[in-house]
């Protein structure tokens, strides 16, 4: 399984503080602008193709919760 390019990883990193930016609560808003910027500083170096396809198959799934939320 080939590991997610870097073009996608990025353009998800963006669409989740995008959406993360839309909530109307503060407090709502700047933990999931948190959330989301911590995860993926975390994960920076992480080099493992099946562990890097997970993470951003569950990333994936924060953004459409929170495209549902906002």
């Amino acid at each position: 399984m080939a590991a997610p390019s870097r073009t996608s990883v990025l353009a998800l990193y963006k669409a989740l503080l995008r959406e993360s930016g839309r909530f109307t609560s503060y407090s709502y808003r700047e933990y999931a602008l948190r959330r989301v910027k911590d995860a993926f500083r975390e994960n920076r170096a992480l080099q493992e193709p099946e562990k890097v396809a997970s993470l951003m198959a569950r990333a994936q799934e924060s953004l459409d919760v929170i495209r549902r939320q906002v």
